[in-house]
């Protein structure tokens, strides 16, 4: 077993890539089949695959979610820390704070267009801390 954690800077809301750190630690673990195991320690951003071919994608999604989990609804009492505490967290429930992808050849077998993305559901920078395990 291999793990390690990875740390990312994000900007406040959004998406950011992060396959090439991700796939950077598979390959120095030498494990050459099995599973990596992404765990985000957050609850208000997320971990996804999404298409990195195309950022309309990102962007579409980031338009979806803002309709169906605005800022600011006024149903919400957690607003402790703003308008976008809240629904920071829903989102963060409505997709997932941990993705697991088959290693294969000792290389992340994703597809063609698949990438590795944090999903950052704030409006202000953070400081996103990821354990990545790869086991055989």
């Amino acid at each position: 077993m291999f793990q390690e954690q990875l740390t990312v800077e994000t900007p406040g809301r959004g998406s950011f890539e992060i396959t090439r750190e991700v796939a950077d630690l598979v390959a120095s673990s030498e494990i050459t089949g099995g599973l990596c195991n992404l765990f985000l320690c957050h609850t208000s951003a997320s971990l996804i695959i999404s298409e990195n071919a195309d950022p309309a994608v990102l962007q579409d999604l980031e338009t979806f979610m803002g309709d169906l989990v605005p800022d600011g609804d006024t149903r919400f009492v957690h607003t402790a820390e703003g308008p976008d505490d809240m629904p920071a967290h829903v989102r963060s429930i409505l997709t997932q704070t941990e993705l697991n992808v088959p290693v294969r050849d000792g290389r992340l077998a994703l597809g063609t267009w698949q990438g590795i993305y944090v999903w950052e559901h704030r409006t202000r920078p953070h400081r996103r801390r990821i354990v990545v395990t790869v086991h055989d």
